[in-house]
C-alpha cells in the first residue's frame, strides 16, 4: 500500500518561511498531488494541487503568492514553498494522492499523516 511522509513543519516566526516535503513510498507520476491543512476547530481545507506532469497548479486564494507547489517524479516527492506566512497559516499539513487534478478531498486516496505547522512570535 502506496505510504506518504510529510516532513519539514515545525515553529516559525511570522514573514518566515518553511518548505514542505512529501515523499512517497512509490510512484507519483502517474497521479495529482494536494496539499491540505487542517487548523485547530476548522474544516481540512486544500491549500494547493499540482497534476500529474506539475503543468498545472491550484492554490487557495488564501495562499496565492506566497505559497509554491512542486513535484520531483523521479525523487517521488512533492513540495510546499510556503512564504511570508501569517498566524493564520498554523495548521496541520498533509498530502495527498489521486486520480484527478483537484482541491476536492474525495478526489484523493492516500493521506499522509500530516506535519504540524506553527506561526507564532
Amino acid at each position: 500500500q502506496l505510504q506518504l511522509v510529510e516532513s519539514g513543519g515545525g515553529l516559525v516566526q511570522p514573514g518566515g518561511s518553511l518548505r514542505l516535503s512529501c515523499a512517497a513510498s512509490g510512484f507519483i507520476s502517474y497521479y495529482a498531488m494536494c496539499w491540505f491543512r487542517q487548523a485547530p476547530g476548522k474544516e481540512r481545507e486544500g491549500v494547493s494541487s499540482i497534476s500529474r506532469s506539475g503543468g498545472n497548479t491550484n492554490y487557495a486564494d488564501s495562499v496565492k503568492g506566497r505559497f509554491t507547489i512542486s513535484r520531483d517524479n523521479a525523487k517521488n516527492t512533492v513540495y510546499l514553498q510556503m512564504n511570508n506566512l501569517k498566524p493564520e497559516d498554523t495548521a496541520i499539513y498533509y498530502c495527498a494522492e489521486g486520480r484527478v487534478y483537484s482541491n476536492l478531498q474525495d478526489e484523493y486516496d492516500y493521506w499522509g499523516q500530516g506535519t504540524q505547522v506553527t506561526v507564532s512570535s
